[in-house]
């Protein structure tokens, strides 16, 4: 599978709205991709895309989507490996992410790769039937979760 970095706001807008059910817009994602230390990489089928933060020796996924039919087909290990590399390479040593505490897959992902818990934040995602924890997530870029970036 190929990694790509990805520039289009109008397609991560796409590919996010096929992910989530309160999607971000396209000026939404061009905000963001004109924020400083901010990258996107996807996959070259469109299939999913990694949304990274690196500021300082800190990097934080501000989002990953992966389109419903190709999710649990190693796609978002994939782009979590990439932004994890790529921040590494930016000079992080440390990434961060917030994930829903009841989003049982995404935790399974993020163990997989690495990430630890150090924090929650109540009441951090809005839901039409209540809001819901977010669980803070830490990795070491140092070392990931079969070898070393350094």
């Amino acid at each position: 599978m190929s990694i790509l970095a990805i520039n289009d706001p109008v397609v991560l807008a796409e590919i996010h709205d096929q992910a989530f059910d309160d999607p971000w817009s396209a000026p939404a994602f061009a905000a963001l991709l004109a924020s400083p230390g901010v990258s996107a990489f996807g996959t070259g089928d469109g299939s999913g895309f990694i949304l990274c933060r690196v500021v300082a020796e800190e990097a934080e996924i501000l989002t990953l989507a992966v389109t419903p039919p190709l999710r649990r087909g190693g796609v978002a290990k994939a782009l979590v490996e990439a932004g994890a590399q790529a921040a590494f390479d930016r000079g992080a040593r440390s990434m961060f992410l917030e994930v829903a505490a009841d989003n049982t897959p995404a935790i399974a992902l993020y163990d997989g790769a690495g990430f630890t818990p150090v924090g929650r934040r109540v009441g951090y995602y809005r839901r039409p039937d209540g809001a819901i924890d977010a669980l803070v997530l830490r990795r070491d870029l140092n070392t990931g979760p079969s070898e070393p970036y350094a």
